[in-house]
């Protein structure tokens, strides 16, 4: 069942959004996309209360954080599951927003208790992962040299070969860059403003080398869009791609290559797949910039490819 992307609230359960709202823009550390995410996720939950308290009554009842018990937020995991038919792990990000919402509201005395803390995640069985084949990285880097500019194609190959997640890439700095003879680095500030920095290899070096000189000496971003933005001083520069136009671009690129359902997040993860078969584990979490190996250990699993070449070599025929 196809939800509504912004449904309507009652004034009431808008003002308990504009709250929050504030809140996370104003005291959290979150990027545009998280904080928006959150509200998304509260915003339908809101909906989906004042729906139900309505149905079949003459009074309509606004949302509100006191009116909400566990048995409701279990009621709307179940909805979650079986009307609208979301995936685990979609699942999982609306209950962890609602459990970030009810553990403020209860910090702040909004509530006496939290409902939500008492509310399980759906259990998630993790799928081999999925990547580009060696064949379908050749298609699609034939077809940013075809059908793109110099930008796309240094974009997708820096992407490929230091798998930097799609925020990183996108906030790239020229001065981010080192470019020796025989070795080179990037800079990167990750989760948390952690700082990195990943080697480039000799094809990133060589695309680098042919784009950089390209770029306008006053411009501050690696990759720029279309649009402008606006200095402290006033003056203007290009501002940088976006993760939704590096999503695009990556789409793009992937239909011409007919390859279907690619991601900015699967450029990262061929990389991850591609190093973890020569580089230690340890080595690979500072690469990627992983806190915990737990996270890294997913590079190392098998892909449905691998775990079928291997079941086949036990075949009788």
């Amino acid at each position: 069942m196809k939800r509504t992307a912004q449904p309507n609230v009652s004034p009431e359960g808008q003002e308990a959004l504009d709250r929050y709202r504030d809140y996370l823009h104003h005291e959290q550390d979150l990027s545009a996309d998280t904080r928006r995410n959150y509200l998304s996720d509260l915003r339908q939950f809101a909906a989906w209360c004042e729906a139900s308290w309505t149905e079949g009554q003459e009074a309509a009842h606004p949302f509100a954080p006191t009116a909400i018990a566990t048995s409701l937020l279990t009621q709307y995991r179940a909805y979650l599951q079986t009307v609208c038919k979301l995936q685990p792990a979609t699942i999982n990000r609306h209950l962890v927003s609602l459990k970030r919402y009810f553990a403020w509201a209860a910090e702040r005395g909004d509530i006496g208790r939290d409902p939500a803390k008492a509310v399980k995640l759906v259990p998630i069985v993790r799928q081999p992962p999925q990547h580009l084949t060696d064949q379908e990285e050749n298609t699609l880097i034939a077809a940013v040299t075809t059908h793109g500019t110099l930008r796309d194609r240094a974009l997708l190959i820096l992407a490929l070969h230091t798998g930097p997640r799609a925020e990183e890439l996108c906030r790239l700095q020229q001065s981010n860059i080192t470019l020796g003879k025989r070795s080179g680095r990037v800079a990167i500030y990750g989760k948390r403003n952690k700082y990195r920095e990943v080697p480039l290899n000799g094809t990133a070096r060589t695309v680098l080398a042919e784009y950089l000189p390209t770029l306008p000496a006053h411009s501050t971003w690696l990759f720029v869009s279309n649009k402008q933005e606006t200095l402290p001083d006033g003056a203007k520069q290009p501002a940088p791609l976006t993760e939704r136009g590096l999503g695009y671009l990556v789409a793009k690129y992937a239909r011409l290559a007919k390859i279907v359902d690619l991601s900015p997040h699967d450029l990262r993860h061929r990389f991850g797949y591609r190093m973890a078969q020569t580089v230690p584990l340890h080595r690979l979490a500072q690469i990627m910039g992983h806190d915990s190996l737990d996270t890294t250990m997913i590079y190392v699993q098998g892909t449905k490819q691998d775990l079928q070449q291997a079941v086949e070599a036990i075949a009788w025929q």
